[in-house]
């Protein structure tokens, strides 16, 4: 089960509108709506930014990490937009599950929308692997971003999820 983190409090009528968003914007297919790019996570201990964008909506991914050799990772965008909602979702991802960087620091970040949604993860279900979320005290949800916690993040990540509304939602 993924972890939840609510920056604002939420009412269980507005949880469930989300959910709804949630599934409509997982079924959608059109390219103009989704869309799926590799990158390289390099080691060095060097700071580097990759970011993606839908229309007027953005995720970056900004990191550094230590040892091995680079890594290829997924980043996809999704939107769903319609008359109830409107979502903005972010994944960064390795496809092998777990990575073997050590991340010093890492910043996810949305632009347009505000983030309703967040799960992070050392490890992801690939290969026989289970998932293994980050500690809710490893990680800090703000309204557009998620940063690793100085002193209390653990160094590794594989996955991070975010899902944002892009606008306010009236019930």
């Amino acid at each position: 089960m993924s972890k939840m983190a609510y920056p604002r409090a939420a009412s269980s009528a507005s949880l469930i509108v989300l959910l709804i968003c949630m599934l409509t914007l997982a079924f959608a297919s059109s390219k103009e709506r989704t869309k799926t790019v590799e990158f390289n996570v390099k080691p060095g201990g060097v700071v580097y930014t990759f970011s993606e964008k839908i229309k007027r909506y953005e995720c970056s991914f900004t990191y550094a990490s230590q040892g091995g050799t680079n890594e290829q990772w997924q980043m996809s965008v999704g939107l769903s937009e319609d008359e109830k909602c409107a979502l903005f979702s972010c994944s960064v991802w390795r496809p092998q599950g777990k990575s073997y960087l050590f991340f010093t620091q890492f910043k996810a970040e949305v632009k347009g929308s505000m983030i309703d949604f967040v799960s992070v993860y050392s490890q992801t279900a690939v290969g026989g692997q289970k998932d293994v979320a980050l500690e809710e005290d490893e990680y800090t949800v703000g309204a557009n971003t998620v940063t690793q916690k100085d002193g209390k993040f653990r160094a590794e990540l594989s996955k991070l999820t975010i899902v944002g509304r892009t606008r306010r939602d009236e019930l």
